[in-house]
């Protein structure tokens, strides 16, 4: 009578480990093309609705004021880097400080952008008589903080407001 031997021989050991490397390898190349895609998602959703929420709060307050004091009427042309409204509520004061767009107000000082994005390139330029009404072109470019494989995602706005 034969002796049976329970174990595994080295070919099954051999064919088991490829088997796992292959499924090991097309794992991984499924997690990292997800890694990627959240990151894209995140970087462009961050800079896309913190652009439309910027845009809409100016043009709200823009269009709620009486007049803009910064930059002045004797500037026309000339860009600023800070914009003064009037409002019925108070003096409304928009600036650039490290890397935030901040609305500084009776209520005290904001940043508009989140953390996920840094705003540069603030410019404000009035391009209106600044008589009946004032007209003003708002420029930045928004940055994710959040680094994707091509890089951080980038947008550039620009848009011109009227007191009406």
């Amino acid at each position: 009578m034969k002796k049976i031997e329970k174990g595994f021989t080295l070919i099954e050991l051999i064919l088991y480990m490829g088997l796992f490397c292959i499924l090991v390898s097309v794992l991984s190349g499924i997690f990292t093309a997800v890694i990627d895609t959240q990151l894209n998602s995140k970087a462009t959703a961050s800079v896309d609705q913190d652009g439309r929420y910027i845009l809409a709060k100016l043009i709200y307050d823009m269009q709620s004021a009486s007049s803009s004091a910064i930059p002045s009427a004797s500037s026309l042309g000339s860009p600023s880097a800070t914009l003064q409204l009037n409002t019925s509520a108070g003096t409304y004061t928009y600036a650039s400080n490290s890397g935030n767009l901040q609305l500084t107000n009776t209520n005290g000082t904001n940043n508009l952008n989140s953390v996920d994005t840094q705003i540069s390139g603030l410019t404000f330029t009035r391009i209106g008589n600044g008589t009946a009404t004032d007209t003003i072109r708002v420029n930045f470019t928004l940055t994710s903080t959040t680094n994707k494989r091509s890089g951080l995602e980038t947008r550039a706005y620009q848009t011109t407001l009227g007191i009406q």
